[in-house]
């Protein structure tokens, strides 16, 4: 990589790893005035002189920029930390029963929450996203990969490894989407942010029940495009490990290929549901009753043989619901199973 580096030029070096600005700008180095040189020239420019009265000398200018890249590829690989299982302790219902049994959640795997309106799935929801430590009006704990979680984990705000896409998102900072993108991976300080950038943005116009353009504010995105952005960008760019979601078929997204997307990129993924179909695509489903988790069912074959009729069934009320959607009159006939 050294010899690559050395013969790239400072323009081409940005357009890979935008963060190596910062190094620059610690020598007072502006880089866009330097772009067209090779990082093996900036000994002849600015010259060696420069360095002399920076007290250092090219040379070490040099190791420090790839010593540099070390330390931030290091970060990187930090951010990325990859639980690889949460488990829910038992707690009590609202009527102050213990539960039964604990529940564990793992890396690639989705789980459903079940249960009537008002039962306590949000409460499940929040209990995990907050890591509770029985701390909480349910007395649940949380473990990560069989431990109970550090302070750090639990409050701090950097390198959260827990995601939650609640039912409503609105966005505060008046940006395009592609601005937004391009913030988010420069905080990350990936490499190839265009690449990225583009990426999340395709795959967010899949699931979108609704296609928009990177121009687009993302104040001015429907609900279900901002859960589709936030999907993809989890999915594609996100460290976190784990992704809570609040019913999701309320979001007008591509709810099969959401999970499928998440799934794909190792996400341990819980969602509160009171979907059929999104039930029965999950591996195990929690059925919460009173405020406790009272069954924790696995998914089984002959569910999942049904699981092929749910889908044709939904693909023909998503046919009927955009038919809706762009005026067309709806022809029965064509819907029946």
């Amino acid at each position: 990589m050294r010899t690559t580096l050395l013969n790239m030029t400072i323009d081409e070096i940005m357009e890979m790893m935008p963060w190596i600005e910062d190094y620059f700008s610690s020598y007072e180095i502006n880089p866009a005035e330097i772009g067209n040189l090779k990082l093996e020239e900036l000994g002849l420019t600015p010259g060696e002189d420069y360095f002399t009265e920076k007290g250092t000398s090219y040379h070490d200018f040099v190791d420090g920029f790839f010593m540099f890249i070390e330390q931030v590829k290091a970060l990187q690989q930090d951010s990325g930390f990859s639980i690889n299982s949460l488990t829910v302790l038992p707690g009590r219902n609202k009527n102050g029963e213990n539960e039964a049994f604990s529940v564990e959640l793992k890396k690639g795997k989705v789980t459903a929450i079940v249960g009537p309106t008002g039962s306590g799935k949000s409460r499940l929801l929040a209990d995990i996203e907050s890591l509770a430590q029985k701390d909480t009006p349910t007395g649940r704990s949380i473990l990560v990969d069989g431990r109970s979680p550090t302070d750090e984990e639990r409050f701090s705000t950097e390198g959260r490894f827990i995601a939650q896409l609640s039912q409503n998102m609105n966005f505060v900072m008046d940006l395009s989407v592609e601005d937004f993108l391009t913030l988010h991976a420069e905080s990350r300080m990936v490499d190839e942010i265009h690449h990225i950038v583009r990426k999340i943005y395709d795959t967010a116009n899949v699931l979108a029940g609704e296609s928009f353009s990177r121009e687009t504010p993302v104040t001015q995105l429907s609900g279900g495009q901002s859960r589709a952005l936030m999907i993809a960008d989890t999915a594609l760019l996100s460290p976190a490990s784990v992704v809570l979601i609040d019913e999701i078929e309320n979001a007008g997204v591509d709810k099969v290929k959401s999970l499928e997307l998440l799934v794909s990129n190792n996400k341990i993924v819980l969602i509160s549901t009171h979907d059929p179909l999104l039930a029965l695509s999950a591996d195990q489903r929690i059925v919460i009753k009173n405020g406790g988790i009272s069954k924790l069912l696995k998914t089984t074959d002959d569910e999942k043989k049904h699981l092929k009729s749910l889908e044709k069934i939904d693909m023909k009320i998503t046919l009927m619901r955009e038919q809706l959607r762009t005026g067309e009159e709806i022809d029965l006939s064509d819907l029946l199973v």
